[in-house]
């Protein structure tokens, strides 16, 4: 007999190591994983705004938003997430808006997470007469 008089729970503590820091790093990956998506959706709502802005301005059209919606997602995340951008003139509550949409691929990593895309859009007032 051993010492503390537990010979049968000998080598556990190896075994509930393991299964606890599996536990441990798939919620560690959760969190990334998580995080990761929310900056992916905070830079692509930022870019769309910005565009929206460029594109209401007086000196300026549609086709420059969209494409300066594109150019930040290109320089921020990635030519994928610019491949998809629109930019058009809506009417909200009686004022004339630009309106600046993106679909982008929510970002995954590994096997694991979150599938499909994500639609963020950016509003700005036109400021054509």
């Amino acid at each position: 007999m051993s010492v503390d008089g537990a010979v049968g729970e000998r080598g556990s503590a190896v075994a509930e190591f393991a299964l606890v820091s599996a536990l441990l790093v798939a919620l560690f990956l959760g969190v990334v994983q998580v995080t990761l998506a929310l900056h992916v959706r905070a830079l692509t709502i930022d870019a769309a705004a910005e565009g929206a802005r460029v594109a209401a301005r007086a000196d300026r059209d549609l086709s420059s938003g969209a494409q300066r919606t594109r150019d930040l997602l290109t320089a921020s995340l990635g030519a994928r997430y610019a491949r998809d951008v629109a930019a058009r003139d809506v009417v909200r509550d009686g004022l004339a808006v630009v309106e600046v949409s993106v679909r982008a691929p929510l970002p995954v990593v590994g096997v694991l997470g979150p599938s499909g895309v994500m639609t963020v859009s950016g509003h700005a007032l036109d400021e054509t007469p």
